[in-house]
């Protein structure tokens, strides 16, 4: 799970992405106010402030350094751009890739005591 969290004027805005599943959540104050799938690169939510102005959140990943990002744009201007290293997709890719080997391995077992 990657989480960009950003404080805009009396609001606290967070995305929560999910590598394991493709579950994408935009909290308002703790409210959820948008959740999708979404297993592109791209991916995009537009939801409304509780000061009634439109907000978008742009999440992509770029290819040269291979870095989440996640553009916060309040009335089409662009607020902030936030990061999430390299690193901390690496950790969340390994372990992705370790649930699913001992998930295998556990049924594998299953399978052969029983």
């Amino acid at each position: 799970m990657v989480t960009f969290r950003y404080d805009l004027n009396q609001d606290v805005i967070e995305l929560q992405a999910s590598n394991w599943c493709g579950l994408e959540q935009v909290f308002i104050n703790g409210k959820r106010v948008s959740r999708k799938l979404h297993f592109g690169q791209n991916s995009e939510h537009n939801i409304q402030l509780n000061d009634g102005n439109p907000c978008r959140f742009q999440l992509f990943i770029d290819p040269a350094s291979e870095e989440m990002i996640c553009r916060i744009y309040k009335s089409n201007k662009l607020i902030t751009s936030i990061y999430q290293g390299k690193e901390n997709l690496i950790k969340s890719r390994k372990l992705v890739r370790n649930l699913i080997i001992f998930t295998t391995l556990s049924g594998l077992l299953l399978l052969i005591f029983n």
